[in-house]
């Protein structure tokens, strides 16, 4: 059988194929009243698109850990009831599509309040349903965004226990796979740096103080989450900067960290914590960082980055790079790519009995 085809366990949840979804923004939740950052019908049409395309593990997109936490008053958030029981209608269709449900708990930092991308995505403020941004050191993204407030230890504190929080509610919600952004510039990608954490505490300086935050956020959110669901950490493996920022070098060593307590895999991407850097962007230039940590530490990793065609996700596997291939801009072109890709590799993937016609 074709390896993208072959099942994937970690712990006690088993994902049918190695095709999955990366997090994507929607920023299509409401701004203001009672469904606030809870997922309406475009998020289920969306969800419910890939899944029944034969997608093994759909992650939902960046869903904030509390309100000041989203990177656009329109993102998703996990820190109410009522966003609870509207993302339960999305897990059960996944299930009953042989899709693994899984979410992205995260917190903007810096570079959030922001507007939707196709509004030209600049930081907004108060009359725009915007706020202040938090953020390890009051240091601004860039030209364009608001100095940050440097949160106290204090704060620090009330933000690890909001992802924890944020965590028990996705299991109430019906997800068996939760990943923590530490990612693209974020606020935990944010702490992990030297170019962006000036800190001169516990929290900033030394290797062991710039990733305290983030180990002490993957405590709580292990404590809180079963042990026998499987929990993920997406990273930028690199800065692309020449000097003074996160390195792949940190990457690796981060990862055999993270597999210490207790995460069971790694999303690796790359950027977002920089403003003006060059990026080689080209099929699979994220790849080689994966295939890295796969290489010299014991984690699984899944790599991510302009995969577009079977073939090629195909190698990736055989080759040993990682352990699974997370699909974005592809798959919001083509809902049912797993199910195309299953074909011209002969491996089997999940047809909706209503689409037999189709196989």
């Amino acid at each position: 059988m074709s390896a993208l085809f072959q099942p994937f366990t970690l712990r006690g949840v088993t994902i049918p194929n190695r095709v999955w979804m990366p997090p994507m923004c929607q920023y299509s939740a409401a701004p203001e009243g009672p469904e606030t950052g809870a997922p309406n019908d475009w998020h289920f049409a969306h969800y419910a698109a890939r899944a029944a395309g034969g997608t093994g593990l759909i992650i939902v997109e960046a869903t904030g850990v509390s309100p000041e936490g989203r990177i656009s008053p329109y993102d998703l958030g996990i820190w109410n009831d009522t966003q609870v029981e509207a993302f339960r209608r999305i897990t059960r269709f996944l299930v009953s599509q042989g899709t693994v449900p899984g979410i992205q708990l995260a917190h903007a930092g810096r570079k959030a309040s922001t507007d939707r991308p196709w509004k030209g995505g600049a930081p907004i403020g108060a009359d725009a349903h915007g706020w202040q941004a938090l953020a390890p050191s009051a240091l601004a993204f860039d030209d364009r965004h608001p100095v940050p407030t440097e949160l106290t230890t204090d704060q620090i504190q009330e933000v690890v226990g909001r992802f924890a929080d944020a965590a028990r509610r996705a299991l109430a919600a019906g997800f068996e796979v939760a990943e923590i952004h530490g990612a693209h510039g974020y606020l935990i990608n944010e702490f992990l740096s030297p170019h962006s954490n000036h800190r001169t505490d516990a929290y900033g300086g030394s290797y062991e103080n710039r990733t305290r935050f983030a180990l002490e956020v993957v405590d709580a959110v292990r404590e809180v989450w079963p042990d026998d669901k499987p929990l993920f950490f997406r990273i930028s493996a690199t800065e692309w900067l020449e000097e003074g920022g996160w390195t792949a070098d940190d990457t690796v060593r981060f990862a055999a960290d993270l597999h210490a307590h207790g995460i069971d895999l790694v999303d690796v991407s790359t950027g977002g914590n920089a403003s003006g850097v060059r990026i080689p962007v080209g099929p699979g230039y994220q790849v080689p960082f994966a295939a890295r940590v796969k290489a010299e530490t014991a984690m699984p990793v899944a790599a991510v980055g302009l995969i577009t065609d079977a073939e090629q996700a195909e190698k990736i596997l055989a080759n040993g790079e990682a352990d699974a291939v997370l699909l974005g801009r592809e798959l919001l072109r083509s809902p049912s790519w797993a199910r195309h890709a299953a074909r011209e590799l002969g491996g089997d993937v999940h047809v909706p009995d209503q689409y037999h016609r189709s196989v």
